[in-house]
């Protein structure tokens, strides 16, 4: 057998009753050291998939001299170099300071139905069975592993929306006319969102000419959701009711009760249409990221898988950063051609260097540029891939000028693409032209109602305006962010450079506190050396203003 089938095929290791490693193209060849097995239980299990050197040490070998355990652990990763051959450095990623493990090449197989967690695997370290009866204890993130499914090409990966045409009392046919502007805009604004697949405005309009019977609308247009209602006048004031229906349960999310003057109509609309595509988004995100937390992968539908991650990622807590990653993945496993998935995959290698999460900045950036060329491989016209591998490009190599041609080439081919209006304001805001930043992230926020991530946006907008000297309203812009978010550390930068500016030197000082306490191991030095707008006027205001308020 070739090392090269071997890494299309795989591993697959099983983690209820017996554990059972091997290849997945070969089922008979195992690896039966329990030691060994061991090891790999402890990587699939990690968060992001790597332990360090002495955790692995202590756990399987116990806490012999250091020097003993080094030993040990460097054998058995020379008897598994040896029984994986070429594959080894595929499979395993080694360090003198941790070993981090690829679960693209392995596959948790069996069920937790099988019987308890490692059942036959005889490791009698104080540590390791501390471990193994802590899971058992609590299996509930380790059940997750196996449920990744071997389904694959789905019909759709998004969810898809539909808002049909308002009803209005019969004969008034200026109020059906506006009934219909309504929809027809929603459907519109909707459509901006790379989260979302949205049905035309003229389906919705067919469909609204005949009565309306849930079971044959979800049949008719294949939708997973939709908005309907009824305008009324009332006197003077125009009366709309708005409902919001998960169409594949029947569950209303929402409704909606608005109401105006008939003669501001005009001026209140648009503001009824951001109300309503807000919260569409945040209630297809929020009950999405609710069902995936409650669902075993497998029974998890295709539509709510890209959606899932795309919120999981921006959620403050680590569980569900990393709970992300099995979304997309999983949406990956089942959607091998979708380009949308991979752009997604890299955005969340990007956000785990910026949170802070990475152990290895060189190895994720490498990966995230791996997703962003596989998205664009498979589309070269995605100007959602376009716009995440300017944000590789920009945020982490500082390559600006390449940044600069992706986010052009998204706005060519798709000139409603927020993120990469965002992004590029962004970028302009490193290069400290300020005003072009604030009219960038102003587009993206304007362009983008319905994300579920606001404060991703707001974040972005206030380092705008403080590229631009609008320090009151950075400084509002921050605090509205970290309302939704208060782990979001550019934001937290933003904030103390802001009142730094505005000489509010002890709320400064507060706020440097507060990211001390989130993020322990800032550095400012670090930020000096990785930051793109590190030696940017508005940079160089940043690193004083965090210096001045205590960090170092």
């Amino acid at each position: 057998m070739t090392g090269e089938a071997k890494v299309a095929a795989g591993l697959e290791i099983s983690l209820f009753g017996s554990c059972v490693l091997r290849y997945a193209d070969a089922p008979a060849q195992e690896i039966t050291g329990a030691k060994h097995r061991a090891f790999f239980a402890l990587l699939v299990t990690a968060p992001l998939n790597r332990r360090s050197r002495s955790f692995l040490q202590e756990t399987l070998w116990g806490f012999a001299d250091y020097e003993s355990g080094h030993q040990n652990l460097r054998r058995a990763l020379s008897d598994l170099r040896k029984i994986l051959g070429d594959d080894f450095d595929s499979i395993l990623t080694v360090t003198n300071k941790e070993i981090e493990i690829d679960m693209s090449l392995v596959k948790v197989i069996g069920h937790p139905s099988d019987g308890p967690f490692l059942d036959d695997l005889n490791v009698r370290e104080p540590s390791f069975l501390a471990w193994r009866d802590s899971i058992r204890a609590d299996p509930s993130s380790v059940k997750a592993l196996c449920f990744i499914s071997n389904k694959r090409g789905p019909t759709r990966i998004r969810p898809r929306v539909c808002a049909l045409p308002l009803t209005v009392p019969p004969g008034d046919a200026e109020l059906a006319i506006a009934g219909d502007w309504i929809a027809e805009e929603t459907s519109r604004m909707m459509s901006r969102s790379s989260l979302l697949s949205v049905i035309s405005h003229l389906s919705g309009r067919a469909m609204s000419q005949r009565f309306i019977d849930i079971v044959n609308l979800r049949e008719t247009l294949d939708v997973d959701y939709l908005l309907t209602g009824s305008m009324r006048r009332q006197g003077d004031t125009l009366i709309a009711d708005l409902d919001f229906t998960d169409v594949q349960s029947g569950t209303l999310l929402w409704n909606r009760h608005l109401s105006c003057p008939m003669a501001h109509f005009s001026q209140e609309a648009s503001g009824w249409l951001v109300n309503v595509v807000q919260s569409v988004g945040r209630a297809i995100a929020e009950t999405t990221l609710h069902a995936g937390r409650q669902t075993p992968l497998p029974e998890l539908p295709d539509h709510k898988l890209l959606i899932a991650g795309a919120t999981a990622m921006h959620h403050p807590k680590l569980g569900d950063f990393l709970r992300a990653r099995q979304f997309l993945d999983e949406a990956a496993a089942r959607a091998p051609a979708n380009p949308h998935v991979f752009a997604w995959l890299g955005k969340w290698y990007v956000l785990s260097i910026f949170k802070n999460y990475s152990t290895d900045r060189q190895g994720d950036t490498q990966k995230a540029l791996d997703c962003t060329a596989r998205a664009l491989d498979l589309d070269p016209q995605s100007s959602f891939g376009l716009t995440i591998d300017g944000f590789v490009n920009g945020n982490i190599l500082k390559n600006m000028d390449v940044a600069e041609r992706r986010y052009s080439a998204a706005q060519d081919i798709n000139p409603s693409e927020s993120l990469s209006w965002l992004l590029r304001g962004s970028l302009m805001a490193f290069r400290d032209e300020g005003q072009s930043a604030i009219r960038a992230t102003t587009t993206a926020r304007d362009l983008s109602p319905i994300d579920p991530f606001g404060y991703y946006f707001d974040s972005l907008a206030s380092s705008a305006h403080l590229a631009g000297g609008d320090y009151q309203k950075a400084l509002e812009l921050a605090d509205r962010s970290l309302e939704s978010n208060d782990r979001h550390i550019s934001t937290l930068r933003t904030r103390i450079a802001a009142l730094h500016a505005l000489d509010r030197g002890a709320e400064a000082r507060e706020t440097a506190q507060d990211l001390l306490r989130r993020f322990p191991y800032f550095s400012l030095d670090d930020y000096r050396k990785t930051h793109p707008s590190a030696d940017s006027k508005t940079g160089k205001l940043v690193i004083s203003a965090l210096a001045e308020a205590g960090l170092s």
